[in-house]
């Protein structure tokens, strides 16, 4: 079954090649580190999500300033609303969580999907 619009492909891939900061450490220091398989900039419906682990129906989203309070908001509650009709758990970090405690953000995912076998690098990037 496809759940996504064709025409999002070219989108998600250029996301994928331009990644934000706070998508390149999230991606490098955590999600690389855990023993689930990820895919970036995955589209769903007329959305495209950060990152998302089939195996767990798991969506994580990593929020900037664009999301704080007001019409963004609304259309990240529509998002989420959207996402868990089609049976996935949304997960949302904020940019300062992800660049100011990886480690924090890795626990919290280890809650969800179980624990791995080696631990998250805390280096800067």
């Amino acid at each position: 079954m496809k759940t996504y619009t064709r025409k999002l492909i070219p989108r998600a891939r250029e996301m994928r090649s331009n990644m934000t900061e706070p998508e390149k450490r999230m991606w490098y220091q955590c999600l690389k580190q855990l023993p689930h398989r990820f895919r970036r900039q995955r589209p769903f419906g007329p959305y495209i999500v950060d990152f998302y682990c089939a195996s767990h129906k798991l969506v994580i989203e990593i929020d900037g300033e664009s999301h704080m309070p007001g019409e963004a908001q609304a259309y990240d509650a529509d998002r989420t609303v959207y996402l868990q009709g089609l049976g996935l758990h949304v997960v949302r970090f904020s940019n300062r969580e992800v660049m100011e405690n990886i480690e924090g953000v890795y626990a919290r995912l280890v809650e969800i999907l179980g624990p791995p076998s080696v631990p998250p690098t805390s280096q800067g990037g």
